[in-house]
Formats: structure tokens, sequence, C-alpha cells
């Protein structure tokens, strides 16, 4: 079975967890921690970083910094994972969403401003599989409206939308380095952001809101969201061969590209022309041709020995968001068609030209 991910870890890796264990310094204090983060928001263009410990405590924490008021709306895509609702409704606010475009599959920015009321606090863009949302829009209407902007780069290390990286627009970014993404900790997270104000309200977020001057007298709730100095050592290592990593990346979907190209019965990944896609994971969407959806396509994938993972399945359509009384009679048609006809195929960094090779001969014999 060609596994959907694997990441590429080495010796550096090794060497940098070996230091934590001959040290002692495992926990959630370390020079790794203050490595990483001091580096990862230099790399993005930020001033701070506060490391977490997975991406969905990133976006919680971002979110609690904003201070919200009870029904304050954060506008966001239905087409997304469910961490980005999650994060504004634990913090008392109301996710809004809008539908995603149907070919770089981000946040459809034509909806943004029919969607802003009086309530309305913030944007959430999210960059999805590697390709950015389209930014130059969004803080326009920010700035406007004197909103916030969280920006979700979870899928987008080293991504740029007009030259800019990602990771470096609106007040806050967010981060994930789970073991299927470009940089990886295993699990881990990351807030950037250049607000002295903002950066001391995550930090205590994420340490349980202890107060500077009596470690266990508080005046607010936090949360314990810290990262391992472990787990920064892996992600220093990574950060070191970002670089080759989006090579890797970018050679990957242009192989792909090549080799199914002439399949009429796929939609393939877009790069925009203010966009440089760094291809998190490789993506397709069925055409009607193919006489199939995702689920039934994944079943002859897999029986040609490639493991696949279906797209998001939008917020609106979530059981649980139903039952809290949200998004009631919604409809978001791009986001409905390509959740059940999209997934992705073998993309991690390990991934050979073989493999590229039997994953589109899989296709050809499953679309055939």
């Amino acid at each position: 079975m060609i596994p959907v991910n694997e990441p590429d870890l080495g010796a550096l890796e090794l060497e940098y967890v070996n230091d934590c264990l001959a040290t002692g310094w495992i926990s959630s204090a370390g020079n790794y921690i203050d490595a990483f983060e001091r580096e990862w928001a230099s790399y993005c263009g930020r001033t701070y970083g506060v490391a977490m410990c997975n991406g969905t405590a990133a976006l919680s924490a971002a979110v609690a910094a904003l201070r919200l008021s009870p029904g304050d709306e954060v506008i966001l895509p239905s087409f997304t994972i469910i961490s980005c609702a999650l994060a504004v409704v634990e913090n008392g606010g109301v996710p809004v969403l809008v539908d995603c475009d149907p070919d770089t599959w981000t946040m459809n920015v034509d909806s943004l401003a029919g969607k802003v009321t009086g309530r309305t606090a913030a944007i959430m863009p999210v960059h999805i599989y590697g390709h950015p949302a389209e930014m130059d829009p969004i803080q326009e209407l920010a700035r406007a409206r004197g909103l916030a902007i969280i920006e979700d780069a979870a899928e987008a290390h080293g991504a740029r939308c007009k030259g800019r990286l990602c990771g470096s627009f609106g007040e806050m970014s967010c981060f994930s380095f789970y073991a299927n993404k470009i940089i990886t900790t295993g699990e881990g997270g990351m807030v950037l952001t250049d607000s002295p104000e903002l950066v001391e309200r995550l930090r205590s977020q994420r340490n349980l809101a202890f107060r500077p001057e009596q470690r266990f007298f508080h005046t607010e709730l936090g949360h314990n969201y810290r990262m391992t100095n472990i787990q920064a050592a892996i992600g220093l290592a990574q950060l070191r061969k970002i670089e080759s990593h989006l090579e890797k990346k970018r050679w990957m979907a242009n192989a792909y590209h090549e080799r199914l190209k002439a399949f009429d019965q796929l939609q393939l990944p877009q790069e925009r022309a203010w966009a440089w896609n760094v291809y998190w994971m490789y993506g397709v969407v069925l055409r009607a041709s193919a006489g199939m959806d995702a689920r039934q396509f994944a079943d002859r994938l897999r029986q040609n020995g490639v493991e696949t993972r279906p797209f998001f399945l939008g917020m609106h359509q979530q059981p649980v968001f139903h039952r809290m009384g949200l998004f009631a009679e919604e409809s978001y048609p791009v986001t409905e068609h390509i959740a059940r006809y999209g997934l992705y195929l073998p993309s991690g960094l390990t991934i050979s030209e073989d493999q590229i090779d039997q994953v589109c001969d899989a296709i050809r014999k499953a679309l055939s």
C-alpha cells in the first residue's frame, strides 16, 4: 500500500532529540522551543511566535486572544477542518460561513462583504491544500470594516500570495505541525503575531493563564497548550530543510500533473497567477464523466494498493453544529460538490517517482 503521507525525518532530527534526552529538557521549556518560535516567526516575516501543542490549540488560542464578546461573528469558509469553527464556538463566537472557489478550493472572496454584519469581529481565511487564499480583497474588507484577520496557514508552509509568505497576514496567523505537514513536530502548532499585546495573551492562554507575578493566581481561564522541547527540536531540524521540502512538493505536483493531465475525468489542482502553491496535498476532483463519487474512487484505488484521503465535509453539513442551531437550511454548492467528488492522492515528502507511476496506473485502472 502506498501511504497517503510519510514524513521526511533524518539524522538532524535524531541529533536534536537526543540532545533533549541527554540534557533532560524534555517538557515545555528549553532552548529548542525558544529557537523554533524565533526562527519560524522570522522565516514567515513575523515578530513573535508562540508554540502550541497542536494546530487546533493554536486556532483556539488566537480566537481567545481577540476577546470576543458573546455572539460576535467570525467569517470563515465552510470548506475547512472543524478546528476553525470549533475555535470560534468555544470562545463564545458565532461562525459565519462562505462557500469556496471552485478552482482553488479556498474562501470565495466575492461572498465576504455580504456576510459582514454589525456583529462581525474577524475573518478567518484558510489556505487550502497548499494554495493561498486571495488575501488582498480580504485585507481591504477588514481594513474598511475594522475587522481582525486570523490566518489559518496550517496547510501552506512556504506558500506565497503575490510574493508574500502565507503566515505573514493579519493580526495573527496559525500553523499546524502535524505529522503530515511540510514542517512537522509530530503534533504541534504555533501562532505568529507582530503585536506585543497579543503575544502576551497567547503566552498566557497556552500556560493556564498563570500570572507572572504569582504563578497559581488566576484572573482568567487558560489552557495547557504547551509544546514540548522534544517536539520543538524536531521542528527546528525540519525548518533547516524547508527549501528542499518545498522543492520536493513542487516536483511531486508536476509529476502528477504530467501524468494525469490527459484524464478528462479529473479536475487537477490549480495555481493562480498571483499564487505560489506548495501542494501540501495533491487533490483531484472527479468530473461527471467519471461516473462515480470520491468514495467509490477511493475504494477502487485502495484495491490497487493506493491510500487516499477524502476532502473536507463542509461545516454546514456537520450534525454537531445543526444540534447547536447553526447553519440551518444553509447550502454551499461548491463545497458540497468537491466534498462529494474530491480526494487527495499520496503526497508525502518521501514519495518516489516509481510510486507516483504506480498511483497513476491505479488511477487509470480505476477510471476505466
